[in-house]
């Protein structure tokens, strides 16, 4: 699969390509924990079906500290013990909030993350799923592949 455009060949996509860079490194010094930011966005890729996105955020999650466990089950986790109460209300919020015109957000699933997480880590759990979302949706667009992403390349772009 051949990528169909370089975002970067585009004056106006360039800098705004450099400006979701630069919110996503805001978003690493957020007071959610790495590991967690990796699986929430690990999940919404798959949702997605960004195969380069899957790509960056599991290895990510990987150098992150993440277990090959928790990084292949993350697709089920639903159905695994794997995961705490915390992270669950964290998946669930990405899976609701990548698939808002199924339900959007629940009550139950917001009270959830309500119970677990504080305001600025809410705020950043939000935002973080938005963020993802925008950028999984250009790389399916663009047809950007997986396979080729090294952690750290997008703190290059951002810079």
């Amino acid at each position: 699969m051949e990528p169909r455009f370089n975002l970067l060949d585009s004056p106006t996509a360039a800098k705004i390509s450099r400006r979701l860079a630069s919110v996503s490194q805001v978003l690493e010094e957020s007071p959610l924990p790495k590991n967690l930011r990796e699986l929430v966005q690990l999940r919404v890729s798959q949702i997605n079906g960004c195969g380069f996105c899957v790509d960056a955020h599991a290895k990510d999650a990987d150098a992150a500290g993440e277990t090959p466990l928790r990084i292949n089950l993350v697709a089920a986790w639903r159905h695994t013990t794997v995961f705490t109460e915390a992270e669950r209300a964290a998946l669930a919020l990405a899976e609701e909030g990548t698939r808002l015109g199924d339900q959007g957000v629940r009550d139950e699933t917001w009270a959830a993350v309500r119970k677990h997480y504080d305001d600025d880590q809410i705020g950043t759990l939000v935002c973080l799923v938005s963020l993802i979302n925008a950028g999984s949706r250009l790389n399916v667009i663009l047809h950007n592949p997986g396979g080729s992403y090294e952690p750290g390349m997008f703190a290059r772009l951002a810079g």
